[in-house]
């Protein structure tokens, strides 16, 4: 096994992986023709794969360090120890847990945020009211290493599995905490006047929102085909994504592939406010809504960084309706791809074990 010359840690979801595309890009270009391995839960290959700026990923699914021969049990689910290199790089967090883990493979060099607790002092210091790829990119810059915040495009999926549709429009009723999903019947009311209007509408979910969107695509008079959720793998969602004609969601993982890919979309927030989570302030093409803001719509509310706003269930269907709208009228997103490309060595979860 050819031992990386950096090693990073990201061990969270599609929102998290995608928030860290930037930092990801800039030790790609601080560290060109050297291995970069990424650890992270084995179920995001494919999404690692679509960041470009990544040679192998090591299925991780906890921060617990164990020696090698721990058995099944060892690093998680089923995965290989993390190996040795030159640098590791902590995009996971600040805490103790996340840094023993990456000292555990005794690297020459550990960048990260200062964390007495686990024995490193150096680094910036962590600050919670911050954006999530501004927190990456200035890591990075601490260390000396040029990031571009707004280099979050990913790389075009590849035609694997069944095909899914393209200009479809995506709802997608999910989200992991129960507080941040929007009503049932709200999306059912926005999909049918999506319908009406034209759009043709898919319900995108996991296998656990499935009931919901089956609810959704019924009274919205929808056909049971139109129902994806639970019927998608991570690439083919990337790829119904990236072809999509719009993006309606919570604040969830689908809403940063729509940043990834420069889709059209509004997200509904709440509780959380944007301010850390949003899309990029400059883009009128992703229209944000969130209770916690005067009136909702949060265009240059990413200063607004603070408290909890309110329930995601304060959002109204005529607000959503009249987002679609003003997405509609700013036009096409620009079209960016990504300057810097991995060779493509990045092996499925099975492989990397």
């Amino acid at each position: 096994m050819i031992r990386p010359a950096v090693l990073v840690l990201r061990a969270l979801g599609i929102g998290d992986l995608v928030t860290a595309v930037p930092a990801l890009r800039a030790l790609r270009a601080a560290r060109p023709g050297e291995t970069i391995a990424l650890a992270a839960p084995a179920w995001l290959a494919p999404l690692v794969e679509l960041t470009g700026a990544v040679d192998r990923h090591i299925p991780v699914e906890d921060l617990t360090p164990r020696p090698p021969g721990a058995g099944p049990a060892g690093w998680g689910a089923a995965t290989t120890p993390l190996p040795r290199a030159r640098e590791a790089v902590n995009l996971h967090g600040s805490g103790p847990q996340s840094h023993r883990l990456l000292m555990a493979a005794s690297p020459g060099r550990l960048m990260g945020f200062a964390c007495p607790a686990a024995g490193h002092r150096d680094g910036p210091e962590w600050m919670n009211q911050e954006h999530e790829v501004d927190r990456w990119c200035r890591l990075l810059r601490w260390y000396g290493i040029p990031s571009d915040p707004d280099d979050l495009d990913l790389l075009p999926p590849s035609p694997r599995g069944a095909p899914v549709p393209a200009g479809a429009t995506v709802v997608h009723v999910g989200a992991k905490a129960p507080a941040r999903r929007w009503p049932v019947d709200r999306f059912a009311e926005v999909a049918q006047a999506l319908a009406a209007a034209g759009h043709r509408v898919v319900v995108t979910g996991s296998a656990a929102d499935l009931p919901r969107a089956a609810r959704v695509a019924r009274r919205a008079g929808l056909p049971g085909p139109a129902v994806y959720a639970g019927r998608t793998g991570l690439g083919q969602l990337a790829a119904l994504v990236a072809g999509a004609r719009l993006v309606v969601s919570g604040d969830t993982g689908v809403a940063h592939l729509a940043t990834g890919y420069r889709v059209p979309s509004v997200v509904l927030f709440g509780p959380e406010p944007p301010a850390r989570w949003g899309p990029p302030r400059d883009r009128p093409w992703h229209r944000v809504l969130w209770p916690g803001s005067a009136d909702h719509q949060v265009g240059t509310a990413h200063s607004q960084i603070g408290s909890v706003g309110g329930h995601v269930a304060a959002i109204t269907v005529a607000e959503v309706l009249s987002a679609v709208s003003a997405v509609a009228r700013a036009g096409p997103p620009g079209v960016r791809r990504p300057e810097t490309v991995a060779p493509g060595r990045v092996p499925d979860a099975a492989a990397a074990q």
